[in-house]
């Protein structure tokens, strides 16, 4: 059984001088074509969740989610709009990831689903050389029977993923930082220096 994956690309990138992080060329090849080339073997459907003119990602032949809700309120929103697209194509849960961070696990998908709490809900984390759990809230696993639940959790204010995944008691899929966390995110033109080293 697949899952329908969407990736998150619905941020600002006020750190890289704004414009869309997935649209950025790292070692040659754009963020979004990396990203793409990792989640497909995982999960089918694809979509992306971004607001604005979708024409900008039409090359990529995907589905383009703009969020349901005014004002940018952030990932969970493109969370939401993933789960309404799941549903309105009978699927009954979603993985997300995000457009800027090229490097994430080939068994995403495998290690969510084996980590998933009472409600279907799964995060990933990362466990650094100090021993230390880093979350990762925007790779996870989320049933579509929660979505009307978030979507009233956004619509009364609540903008901090872990507020409403620890409700929900979502599970943890932890992964190893070995040799380095796979879940590095491109956020200023620094990290692309870092990510080519890394891909060189």
């Amino acid at each position: 059984m697949t899952v329908p994956g969407v990736i998150l690309a619905g941020g600002r990138a006020t750190r890289m001088g704004g414009g869309d992080k997935g649209l950025r060329s790292v070692a040659g090849r754009r963020l979004l074509d990396r990203v793409i080339d990792r989640l497909s073997p995982q999960c089918a459907p694809l979509a992306i969740n971004a607001n604005g003119d979708p024409s900008r990602f039409a090359e990529f032949g995907l589905p383009v989610l703009a969020d349901s809700l005014p004002d940018h309120p952030g990932p969970l929103a493109g969370v939401l709009a993933g789960l309404d697209w799941s549903a309105a194509i009978g699927a009954d849960a979603i993985v997300t990831v995000a457009a800027d961070t090229p490097f994430f696990p080939e068994d995403l998908v495998a290690q969510l689903r084996a980590a998933a709490g009472p409600s279907g809900l799964a995060l990933a984390a990362s466990r650094d050389g100090t021993g230390k759990l880093w979350q990762h809230p925007t790779f996870g696993l989320w049933p579509v029977a929660l979505r009307n639940d978030l979507r009233s959790a956004l619509e009364g204010g609540l903008r901090k993923i872990v507020l409403w995944t620890e409700r929900h008691a979502a599970g943890s899929a932890e992964f190893a930082s070995d040799p380095f966390d796979p879940f590095f995110n491109i956020n200023t033109p620094e990290d692309i220096e870092i990510a080519e080293r890394l891909i060189g």
